[in-house]
Formats: C-alpha cells, sequence, structure tokens
C-alpha cells in the first residue's frame, strides 16, 4: 500500500501521470506512453476493457502489483474503482510540431477547471488544430480529470505550458500566427472572419474571460453571438464552434 502512495504522489511531480481505468490506459499505451507500473485488483479481469488493458500492460513488459479492490478503491478518483491503475510518464512533444503547416492552436489562458481544459483538447485535436499553449493559471492537462476530459487526447494533441501570458503570445507571434480573441461580446462574428492562414485563439478564463493584456495585444477580436438571455457560452462550447468554423474555412 505504501508504494501505491508514492506512486500516486509521484504523478503530481511534472514528469509522469496517474491512469485509472481501463480506456485511459489503453490510450496511454496506444499513444506509446512509457507505463513505469500499475496495480490491480479482481475487477480488472471482469470485464473485456480490463483483459485487454491487462494484456497490453504486459505486453509492454509492466510490472502490475495484485491489490484489494478495497487498496485499490482508496486511491480512486471516481467512486467506484474500475480496478486498474497505473503510472505513466507524461509525453514530450517536439515545438515544431505545434507550428507545422498552416497552424491552428488553441490558447488556453486562466482555464481553471480541468475537465473543461480536458474537453478543450480533445474538440482541438477532433477540428484538427495543431496544438495547444496553456498559459497562466491553466489547470494541469495531465490531472486525473482532465484526462477523463480529454480521453485520451492529452497524449496525441503537442501541447506546451507557458507560465507566463505574454511569453506565450511572443512565441505564438514569432511564428508568424494571429492573435484572435475570443469575447463575449463587441467582437467580429466568427462566421464572418477568415479564419483560414496560421491562428492562435485565444481562449480565458470560465469566469472573467482572457486578461485585458492578452486581449489587447489580439490583432482581431471575435464573437460569438447568442440568443437572450443568455450572455456567454462555456469555454469548450465556444472553442469547439470556433475550431470547427475554422476547419471548414480551411477545407473550403
Amino acid at each position: 500500500m505504501r508504494r501505491l502512495r508514492d506512486l500516486r504522489e509521484s504523478a503530481r511531480d511534472g514528469q509522469t501521470c496517474l491512469l485509472e481505468g481501463p480506456r485511459l490506459i489503453l490510450e496511454a499505451v496506444a499513444a506509446r506512453l512509457r507505463v513505469v507500473e500499475a496495480a490491480r485488483g479482481p475487477r480488472a479481469e471482469r470485464t473485456e476493457a480490463g483483459r485487454e488493458a491487462l494484456a497490453a500492460l504486459l505486453a509492454q513488459g509492466v510490472r502490475v502489483r495484485r491489490v484489494h479492490e478495497d487498496v485499490l478503491a482508496s486511491f480512486s478518483e471516481v467512486e467506484t474503482s474500475q480496478g486498474l491503475l497505473a503510472i505513466a510518464e507524461q509525453p514530450r512533444f517536439e515545438d515544431a510540431r505545434l507550428f507545422a503547416g498552416n497552424p491552428l492552436v488553441v490558447v488556453a489562458i486562466d482555464v481553471q477547471n480541468p475537465g473543461n481544459l480536458g474537453g478543450l483538447l480533445r474538440t482541438a485535436e477532433a477540428a484538427g488544430a495543431t496544438g495547444a499553449l496553456l498559459a497562466g493559471a491553466t489547470a494541469d492537462a495531465f490531472s486525473w480529470k482532465a484526462l477523463r476530459g480529454s480521453m485520451g487526447s492529452a497524449f496525441r494533441l503537442p501541447h506546451w505550458r507557458e507560465k507566463s501570458v505574454e511569453a506565450a503570445l511572443d512565441r505564438l507571434e514569432a511564428h508568424g500566427l494571429k492573435l484572435a480573441a475570443t469575447v463575449a461580446r463587441g467582437g467580429s462574428s466568427y462566421d464572418r472572419s477568415d479564419l483560414k492562414g496560421p491562428l492562435a485563439l485565444l481562449l480565458g478564463n470560465e469566469g472573467s474571460g482572457l486578461p485585458a493584456a492578452a486581449e489587447a495585444r489580439a490583432s482581431v477580436r471575435l464573437s460569438i453571438p447568442v440568443s437572450a438571455p443568455v450572455e456567454s457560452l462555456n469555454v469548450g462550447v465556444a472553442a469547439g464552434i470556433l475550431l470547427f468554423e475554422a476547419a471548414r474555412q480551411r477545407r473550403a
């Protein structure tokens, strides 16, 4: 039990991440992450997905410790443990992939809800974005809730963390990307704006939106018209609308 606790604590070091459940483990294996160690309870062998994940771990030569279900449940982040935990090394992405071809980059600034961040990365990958920059006080993309929201996209979509928002924007401009700030109102309608070229979509905090300094740096401000009395959209929903509009324009 102490070893398992040590493994879980090590997943907070910025080098590794905690994987819970067969599906997330299979996503990590498919993305060729190095799984350091795993623990399983009897429940893992009762489902097809559990057996598949166990087989994938053993094929990699991963040591899978047998533990009592109650012990595994005490480390679980969900109400009912799926009977399988693993620790994997976080992926490392090459800088060139973020700016490859005609780059479309999501910039999450102070997005603090890990579930929202995970969904944002999932949507970005689905829309064909080349990557993401996580700036300021944005949540950890490899926390359990963010990983559950991204459903494996955090393992595949190139992304970097940059604490300094200013440095993140400097980096994007140095690579020739147009900075587009998303604002609740007062911006150009997203479907009447040119989103075809190298583009960075700036998305802000769930409650307060983008910092004034970041909005001021943008060369264009984008808004999504909504019907009253709704004032604004969830950051993940807004990102999805903008990203798929950019994808549509690029296909056309």
